[in-house]
């Protein structure tokens, strides 16, 4: 059962966007899949209470006592939405299960200072763990072609040693649909073109 994180400590990045959306590209292709949300905010379990009952279905994964319950069985892929300032013990159990970690940042240089050290900490906890550990991907999220914060963005991600799986644009169809319990594969393909085309080399690093 593949768990696939979400994690940044900087707030309003975009995880919720992320593991939304990742949720939705998995419930498409028939996965059972369960949403969970460790984020105190609650982002994603709001998303999940007002989805449609025609679009494919998305569990959610509850929490008692701030710890995660075991999932039933039959779900197939799980995708973790994360809480800000998230970093040791907690981190390290989440590292723990994880399969997959995706880390979404924005082109700013508070995100860019608080993303490198997320990854330096990762880096730590790999190393703690002799090699063990997730595979590592970065994201760039609300991103404005041409402008000054995505050029400083590229500099930086070319400066990482992990995977770098584009950057996704700043657009409203994230947030229309994210108020009607919506992914990017819930409506017409032709409506959302460009943005299932930036999504392409994140699909094919989920499926991999």
């Amino acid at each position: 059962m593949p768990v696939i994180l979400i994690a940044n400590p900087k707030g309003g990045v975009g995880k919720s966007t992320l593991a939304s959306n990742i949720a939705g590209y998995l419930a498409r292709q028939g996965k059972a899949v369960m949403l969970g949300d460790v984020d105190r905010q609650q982002s994603s379990r709001r998303w999940l209470s007002v989805r449609p009952p025609q679009l494919p279905p998305i569990q959610g994964w509850g929490m008692i006592d701030e710890h995660l319950v075991k999932p039933p069985k039959g779900v197939s892929h799980v995708v973790l939405d994360t809480p800000a300032g998230l970093h040791g013990k907690p981190l390290e159990d989440l590292v723990r299960i994880a399969d997959k970690l995706l880390i979404p940042l924005q082109p700013s240089l508070f995100d860019i200072q608080a993303t490198y050290d997320f990854i330096t900490e990762l880096h730590d906890l790999r190393k703690k763990r002799h090699g063990a550990g997730p595979q590592v991907a970065v994201v760039g999220m609300r991103a404005k072609e041409g402008t000054l914060s995505v050029e400083q963005l590229h500099q930086f991600l070319h400066t990482l040693e992990v995977p770098v799986l584009g950057l996704l644009r700043d657009t409203q169809n994230y947030v229309q649909l994210a108020a009607r319990g919506a992914s990017l594969w819930d409506v017409a393909p032709g409506r959302v073109e460009r943005d299932l085309a930036q999504w392409q080399p994140l699909c094919a690093w989920l499926d991999s």
